[in-house]
Order: structure tokens, then sequence, then C-alpha cells
């Protein structure tokens, strides 16, 4: 029996006792038989949903939350959270997802759903209480694993066209197909998503970046059309470009292969952004060499330099999560390149310094990268690459150099020798700076003083008496 909060026996009370009959519907019915957990419940009422949820609230003793402009209601109880509403019927205008709505009987609640798997309901009166209503096979739907709308699908997205982004995002999550006819309609749909903001959006795109192999919602955002119109630096991505018999790698696919495979590691989000974004400057720095065949040289700075603009047109997060992700493109070729060549020391503590905290989460990036289908060669960047780790702790432990500040301050300077802010400040920072990170002298505080001295003197700078 799925009804076994004790919420439930108590919104039994209200309704029976006002004559009303109401339902769970959606998330809560579906995610029961996904064996999902799910604390969000949605009741739909078919009559005046706010007065309930206030009696409710009353005989609870706790808070209810009305919003009027909505018809609904909100309150809290017991580790849950139940979202009353009026079944309703809707009407939309053609440039607006907002619809227009007016009361109406649990069948056009339940027709105006997105997905059939998000339609079933179970009743929550006495006589019926938990029998189930599914009316368009949402149970069948779940067994079959498919993605299907209720009624024409293009009504469905043409009244909504963010249920095309959900239905990918849903086929992503549970790993179901979209049926024929609906993936279709989203076809046929897609130019409607401009209607729909750039939040709305992203927040359906974090999620697909979340799921369990985000490449799998990637590929039929590509296939409805829609990836183009939402995200068209990922779009510039794809193809193979060819001369004679030398041809690049198809970059959307090997962006896809790297986000799963940061996926199989890591479940935070911002790293799978990173490795959406690691090669996007590449179609913008794609050259051919007769000799060298083709290059993307520097697509890690011009890479770096577009992640902004990409968040920002997004509406994702412009401070810690972009800057995060920034850093990640700019840095990704780095224990790459470490791996190729001779794993020195100085090498290791400028990737260290550069990195700081965010070290480990660079490696799986860099890890991830290694997409080849030559085993042998996957095999000998993974050992370099546990070579670059065992060297990164073997240098921390000695040097420090994580996050480390030179020991000598540009305040320093200026009150040691009695001069004003300038560049010949500066140039002594970086040259300590560099010493450190080459090795050159131990990162303490009297070696760089020294070395400071030394600086100083040859500038024609004396100690302030």
């Amino acid at each position: 029996m799925p009804l076994t909060h004790p919420i439930f026996q108590e919104i039994t009370r209200v309704v029976d006792g006002r004559g009303l009959r109401a339902y769970v519907i959606g998330g809560y019915v579906r995610d029961h038989y996904l064996r999902r957990g799910n604390t969000d419940i949605d009741v739909v009422v078919v009559g005046d949903a706010t007065a309930v949820a206030e009696e409710l609230g009353r005989r609870l003793g706790v808070k209810v939350s009305v919003f009027k402009t909505f018809g609904t209601a909100m309150l809290q109880w017991r580790g849950v959270e139940v979202e009353f509403v009026g079944a309703r019927r809707e009407s939309y205008s053609e440039d607006s997802r907002k619809p227009e709505c007016e009361p109406g009987t649990i069948e056009d609640d339940q027709l105006r759903r997105d997905f059939t798997i998000n339609a079933m309901g179970w009743s929550l009166n006495g006589d019926t209480f938990g029998e189930l209503s599914d009316p368009f096979g949402g149970l069948d739907d779940l067994d079959d694993a498919t993605i299907r709308t209720p009624r024409d699908p293009d009504i469905t997205f043409s009244d909504d066209p963010l249920r095309m982004m959900r239905a990918i995002r849903f086929a992503a999550q549970l790993g179901f197909e979209i049926e024929d006819e609906t993936f279709e309609a989203i076809r046929r749909n897609a130019a409607r998503i401009g209607i729909v903001s750039a939040e709305r959006i992203t927040t359906e795109l974090n999620k697909i970046v979340l799921s369990p192999v985000p490449s799998m919602g990637f590929y039929m955002l590509d296939s409805a059309g829609l990836l183009k119109l939402i995200f068209p630096e990922m779009d510039a991505l794809k193809g193979v470009e060819r001369r004679g018999a030398n041809a690049h790698k198809d970059n959307f696919v090997h962006t896809l292969k790297v986000l799963d495979n940061v996926a199989a590691r890591s479940s935070e989000l911002w790293l799978r952004w990173a490795a959406l974004l690691h090669d996007i400057g590449k179609p913008a720095t794609k050259g051919y060499d007769a000799k060298a065949g083709w290059t993307f040289h520097n697509h890690e700075v011009v890479g770096s330099k577009m992640v902004p603009r990409i968040f920002r047109r997004l509406r994702l997060p412009l401070d810690a999560p972009c800057k995060f992700v920034q850093k990640m493109v700019f840095l990704h070729l780095r224990p790459i390149v470490l791996s190729e060549d001779e794993v020195t020391d100085s090498a290791v503590r400028r990737l260290l310094f550069e990195a700081g905290d965010d070290v480990e989460a660079l490696m799986t990036l860099c890890e991830a990268d290694i997409t080849s289908g030559n085993d042998a060669k996957v095999r000998r960047y993974l050992a370099n690459f546990e070579l670059v780790r065992r060297k990164m702790v073997e240098i921390e432990e000695k040097d420090r150099i994580r996050n480390f500040q030179p020991p000598v301050t540009g305040d320093l300077i200026m009150r040691v020798y009695g001069i004003p802010p300038s560049n010949v400040i500066g140039e002594i920072k970086e040259i300590i700076k560099n010493a450190i990170l080459d090795g050159e002298i131990p990162n303490e505080y009297e070696a760089a003083y020294g070395m400071m001295e030394r600086l100083a003197a040859e500038r024609g700078l004396t100690i302030k008496n």
C-alpha cells in the first residue's frame, strides 16, 4: 500500500468531510512505481483546494502558505511537503506558456499533464482510498520505459514548449525512450522553445547534465533540433573536416564521451559543466598545417574566455561556479602535457600553484579526457597521470605550494625601501614567485627576503632608514 504516511489519512478526513474528491497525482505516484524516494506530494482537489489546505493546517497545527494568484497552497508536516491545487483545464495563447485556467474535472486535470507517467493519481477519498486512476496508460509506459504525452503531442508542446526539454530530461534521468510520434512532435515544435525563458531552459539543462549518462540527453537535444537553438556553441562542435587523408575527431562526440566519463567519477554539477565546455574553443581555433595536420592552438585560452559569456546567456551563476569552470577549461591541457613529458618538480609546482584546491577536480577532468580507442595508449596516459599525482603529493608535502602566497609581499617591499606602488614591486614579486616554483629557492621567508635584497640592489633601491 503506497499511501502509508499519516498525512494522507488526515487529508481524507478533510475532503470527505467537505464532500470533495481529491487525488495524489504526478511525481509522487510515478516515483513509487519506480521505487524512488519522494517527499514532494501534489494533491489535486476537485473543488476549493486552498480551503482544504487551510483546514488541514488548522488540524495539524502547521503554517499554510497560500498563493492566491495560482490558486495553490502548501504546507509541510512530518518530513513531507504537500502542495494543493484545484482540478483545472487550461488554454494557451500562441506567444505565452502561461495558461488561462478554469475549474475542471479530475479527467481535465490529468489530460493537461505533460506525460502519461506524470498523469497517474491515487484516490484520497475513504470509499476509493488508494485506487489508481490511470486513464492514459502511464503504468504501462513506466513498464515499457516510454515517455509519451496524454494527448496530441503537438498540442502539448506548442502550448508549453518547456515540455520538450522536460521530455528529454526525463528520458535522460530515467533511461527511457521517447515514443516516436512524441519525439517527432518535438522536432516539429522545436522553434517554439524561443518563448521559454533562459532560466527555465537551464533548469532542465542542469538536470540533463546531472543525469546518469548525460550524453543521452544531449544526443536527443541535437536530434530534436533543440541544441542549436539553446546551446549554439555546443552545436558548433559537431562534424569532421577532412584534408586528403587527414581528418580531426568529431569534437561533439568527444566532448560527450568526456562528460560521461566525468559523470561516472563525480556527481558535482560544475565539474560536469567543465567537461561539457573543456573544448568549446576548438571551432574558433581550428586550423590546418600541411605537416602537423589539424590544429586547435590555444583552444583552452579561447574556451576559458567563452565561459562567462555562455554562463551569462544561460543565466548560470557568474560567481564561484563560473570561475571554477573557467579555470578548469584554461588548465585542462596542463596535466596531459605533463604526462607526455618528463614530470619535473618545477612543472608540478606550477600546476599546484595555478589549480590550488581544485587540482583534484582538474586531474579527474584530465583522466576523463582520455577517450582514445587505443587501449595501450589509454593505459600509458593513466599510468603517467598516476605518476603526476604521486609527484604532487610529494611536492606539496615538501614545498607547501598549493594556494601559496610568496613570503615577500608588495607592502613589505614598499615599507623596507620607502617607495610608492610601482612596476618594480610587481617585477620583484614575480621573480621571487617564479624562483620558488622553479625550485631555485625554498618557499621560506628568509630565502625570499634574501632574494628581494639582491633584486632591489640590482635595481638601485636602498633600504629606508
